[in-house]
């Protein structure tokens, strides 16, 4: 199969789109590593494949985009899920139901995709909240704590978190707000940018460069970069605001340790 085109990645603004339907397969089919992906499923639950998506896949921390796709004959499918095949490199599930069983998209069907904007709204401020955090600590913290590095983030809404390698102790709460703030209000512009490794090596950012072959990716192909302009650039393919004011307000939560790592909760309002 070929591999999905993520719309999303190179126009985050694109909140509706029209692609061809490329397949059509019912939950129950899938082989077992694609299955479990959707363990809520039933019967009636469906997946469909198309050409392109500006459907963000659950993620890098981020939780995938919802929404719906429908096509000039009148069938009508809700998107509850979005995930990248566990099976074929590259492809990408959108898990969800037909409105009408009888209804349903055809292979070679040209429809509609629409997200749900709001929550493409919401995902997107707090992934680039989640960077800012992460630019923040390090900037604060990287010659103040033993071996330290950033280790991974959550994005989600209800379990939002920056984890890093060494012990960060309460202590530096307040003066992570302070920073973070600081960020936020000096309303960074953020960049999507494409670069190799060379473009890595240039910036300082050696340690940034992702595993190619990992990432199932091809000879020459670039990497999707995020860039705060004014703090730092991270390897990412999410999705992202276009400035760091456009965050709002993010507020620290808890600072929690173990087994050698810290994780720094944030919450939006």
């Amino acid at each position: 199969m070929q591999r999905t085109y993520l719309a999303f990645q190179r126009n985050a603004k694109l909140h509706s789109l029209q692609t061809v339907v490329t397949a059509v397969r019912s939950v129950s089919s899938l082989e077992d590593a694609n299955r479990s992906l959707f363990k809520q499923a039933n019967d009636d639950d469906h997946v469909v494949i198309t050409e392109q998506t500006i459907f963000h896949p659950q993620g890098g921390g981020q939780p995938s985009d919802v929404g719906v796709m429908k096509s000039d004959t009148g069938a009508n499918f809700d998107v509850s899920l979005v995930r990248m095949n566990a099976v074929t490199e590259g492809e990408v599930l959108h898990f969800g139901r037909f409105t009408d069983t009888s209804s349903v998209f055809k292979p070679g069907e040209t429809i509609t995709q629409t997200i749900d904007s709001d929550k493409r709204n919401l995902y997107s401020r707090y992934h680039t909240a989640g960077h800012v955090l992460g630019a923040a600590v390090r900037h604060l913290l990287e010659k103040e704590v033993a071996n330290f590095d950033e280790v991974k983030a959550s994005h989600f809404p209800d379990s939002a978190a920056c984890e890093f390698q060494g012990l960060i102790e309460g202590k530096w709460k307040d003066a992570i707000q302070t920073r973070l703030d600081d960020y936020i209000s000096k309303d960074m512009p953020v960049e999507i940018d494409f670069w190799d490794e060379d473009n890595f090596k240039a910036n300082g950012l050696e340690r940034l460069i992702p595993d190619r072959s990992a990432m199932g990716m091809a000879p020459g192909e670039k990497f999707r970069v995020v860039k705060m302009v004014g703090a730092e650039a991270y390897p990412c393919g999410g999705t992202h605001v276009d400035s760091t004011e456009q965050c709002g307000k993010t507020n620290v939560k808890k600072i929690s340790r173990s087994k050698g790592v810290s994780r720094v909760g944030y919450v939006l309002p």
